[in-house]
């Protein structure tokens, strides 16, 4: 893989604190005014908060770099990091607090039902981040050895 410039790490870095603030205060896992949790939230999401948040730092990155990718992996690799960002989010948020959650199944519903799938819907959520770095990092590399993006 290519060395990546400082350009590539501030974008990096700078990505994953918007991300991790904008996802912290929306869903209370940092306390504010603007949102409050109803049920605390599982020590699980914080590690998963900041990986989901890092990862989606290091995706932004990966597009200042000349990638050997086609247009339908470039696509598919652009899914992923949006279901995985999605995911994420779902998956960290207060089950109660999610209004389109307590809509489809009511309180009691977004409790029973969605607060035990969002474990699993983190594990999803850093899968498809994960998968999606991995596949760009892999066509850069294959970029850099083809010679592709040279001036």
């Amino acid at each position: 893989m290519r060395e990546w410039t400082a350009r590539h790490w501030s974008v990096a870095a700078l990505v994953s604190a918007v991300v991790a603030l904008v996802t912290g205060v929306v869903t209370g896992l940092v306390p504010n005014p603007l949102f409050t949790r109803m049920i605390e939230a599982p020590w699980w999401s914080y590690p998963v908060w900041i990986v989901s948040a890092v990862l989606s730092g290091l995706l932004v990155a990966t597009y200042l770099a000349p990638s050997a990718q086609s247009e339908a992996e470039r696509t598919r690799d652009q899914r992923r990091n949006v279901v995985g960002a999605v995911l994420s989010f779902l998956a960290v948020g207060c089950p109660t607090c999610n209004k389109l959650v307590v809509l489809a199944l009511g309180t009691s519903g977004a409790i029973t039902w969605f607060g035990p799938l969002q474990p699993v819907l983190a594990i999803g959520s850093l899968a498809l981040l994960g998968f999606a770095l991995r596949a760009r990092l892999r066509s850069a590399r294959v970029c850099r050895l083809s010679g592709a993006g040279r001036p």
